[in-house]
């Protein structure tokens, strides 16, 4: 994949007053209280645009019937990238890029100022487990698994449709994950209220190393300054997010020493070659149109596209998925070899799964990206079919397009997610910070999807092949062979197909053995399964099983 490519899977991907009990920093104060910001310059007159800031409150929430009082903390940790030395120097000996014996060079200038929301259970304090959660992107902020899955307050939202307009309601979450974890949750730099700032910030926060690096700071930071060095640790990642866990993982285990219970994953993506965003920009690569081809499958079942109804779901992938890797995988195989009635039997097939027409899928040579099908399957209506969430709809932008051109489950909720999150942050938490919240932000002109995988001696310089991170997990669960992993995913998630996820799991470089370490849980939701009530019920007592499960200390 080059990189006109990566950029294309990545945008397309980016896809949220009691006693203080939990570990204290020396300089918090118990009693609910605003955000301390700072300046642009230290006493030193050095370049220090931000200063860590921090805001406690406290609060309860009831989880299936379970009355939990927490603390919460809202704030921001200051992170250097890769190449900072916290070593004081002399400024007389500092040059720019020295000759050997001639000084030292001097620190990275650029800096971010990393927001977070951290929730601790009043009571254990250090004892339970603790899990940092983020959303992806790259470019997203976390407000999608604060408000909509696992803080303790959450934002109604339809279920499968746009949701109206203000005012929205903020009620108590019934599946909060405060039942079983402390929960930190993280914006990435640049996003939310994250900053960054000094020379080349761009190139020292936006990419695949950077980013890692930037997150393996903050969790380092954040368990020294709320004494969790000796909790049961988590990672949980939605999206983009999963590919940063897998670097992340690596770098916590492999180069810090830190390890980890478990790693959560959500709509996972590793190998970016297998995407179905566009693969027709990588000719020769056909697993991409098999590994999506259950999720067009499920979707067609969704919207009752399929002649005839098929009324068992799982069933049905089940017999894709035998498809999709044989017949189907050996047609395509053959290329400009297949014989014209071998050609027909296969259309005809894919039609039976997708309820495309026949000489749609001929014309399309048997292949058919995520965007285009998006824009077909019910294309007769005008009407486009979501990615992040199939059961969405939305009108069509332009009924003659080739592909789908807006994402309706997106359009749907971030209305909700934005409001709702500005208000509850000001007003609940106590965050008095003009700061403009930015769900997103546009990286992709600026990130770098270079990576340095496990095992090789330096960075590469141009980007070969498409990012792939499995080498990361699969080293991490290797120097950790007592890590695991829980695999979370929905059926009509077009973003990052499910049937994709598998694939990668049963393909990580390492023993067979560690397999046994892998969880895997599927839901009739999509990228964001939280979106629908009962997936996230589902979704949240799986998440407890699995911290439980991996974890001796106290809940």
């Amino acid at each position: 994949m080059n990189v006109t490519k990566l950029v294309a899977a990545l945008a397309a991907c980016a896809c949220l007053s009691a006693v203080w009990a939990a570990p204290k920093d020396k300089d918090a104060d118990p009693q609910d209280k605003p955000a301390e910001t700072g300046g642009e310059r230290g006493d030193s007159g050095k370049f220090e645009p931000f200063k860590p800031e921090s805001a406690t409150g406290s609060g309860s929430v009831s989880v299936e019937g379970q009355a939990i009082p927490y603390q919460s903390v809202t704030g921001t940790l200051i992170i250097h990238p890769k190449g900072w030395d916290d070593v004081p120097r002399d400024p007389k000996t500092e040059k720019d890029n020295p000759p050997p014996g001639e000084g030292e060079p001097k620190n990275p200038n650029a800096e971010a100022s990393m927001f977070y929301v951290a929730y601790f259970k009043t009571g254990n304090a250090g004892a339970r487990p603790i899990t940092f959660v983020y959303n992806g992107g790259p470019g997203s902020s976390t407000v999608w698994l604060h408000m909509g899955a696992f803080g303790p307050r959450r934002v109604v939202t339809a279920t499968d449709r746009h949701t109206p307009a203000a005012p929205y309601s903020l009620v108590n979450n019934n599946y909060s994950l405060l039942d079983a974890t402390d929960l930190v949750f993280i914006d990435a730099p640049g996003t939310g209220f994250s900053r960054i700032a000094g020379k080349d910030k761009e190139k020292a926060f936006f990419g695949v190393d950077p980013d890692a690096y930037a997150f393996t700071e903050f969790v380092t930071q954040f368990l020294t300054k709320y004494g969790r060095w000796n909790s049961p640790k988590y990672l949980f990642g939605e999206s983009y997010g999963t590919t940063r866990s897998a670097v992340l993982i690596n770098e916590l285990q492999s180069e810090r020493s830190i390890d980890f219970n478990g790693v959560i994953l959500l709509s996972q993506i590793f190998n970016f070659d297998l995407s179905a965003d566009r693969p027709s920009n990588n000719p020769g690569i056909d697993l991409p149109y098999q590994l999506v081809l259950p999720t067009y499958a499920a979707t067609a079942w969704y919207h009752r596209k399929l002649s005839p109804e098929r009324k068992d779901l799982e069933a049905l992938l089940t017999e894709v998925e035998q498809f999709a890797m044989g017949d189907y995988a050996r047609a395509l195989a053959a290329g400009a070899d297949l014989s014209p009635a071998d050609r027909s039997a296969i259309a005809a097939k894919l039609h039976d799964y997708t309820g495309l027409p026949v000489d749609y899928i001929l014309r399309a040579d048997l292949r058919i990206d995520g965007g285009e099908f998006r824009h077909s399957l019910q294309g007769d209506q005008n009407i486009t079919t979501g990615r992040l969430d199939t059961r969405f709809s939305g009108p069509d932008l332009d009924p003659l397009s080739q592909r789908a051109e807006y994402d309706p489950q997106s359009t749907a909720l971030g209305s909700a997610y934005v409001s709702a999150f500005n208000d509850y942050a000001r007003k609940e938490l106590h965050y008095a910070n003009d700061h403009a919240f930015k769900l997103s932000i546009p990286i992709f002109m600026t990130w770098s999807g270079l990576h340095q995988q496990p095992g090789q001696s330096r960075a590469p310089t141009s980007s070969e092949q498409g990012l792939n991170v499995m080498q990361d997990l699969a080293n991490a669960m290797k120097v950790n062979p007592n890590l695991k992993v829980l695999l979370n995913a929905g059926y009509f998630d077009l973003a990052t197909p499910f049937y994709e996820g598998i694939y990668e799991m049963h393909h990580l470089p390492m023993p067979a053995n560690l397999q046994q370490n892998i969880q895997y849980k599927f839901y009739e939701s999509g990228h964001m399964v939280y979106a629908k009530d009962t997936s996230l019920k589902v979704l949240h007592d799986t998440s407890v099983a699995f911290i439980r499960d991996t974890s001796a200390a106290p809940h």
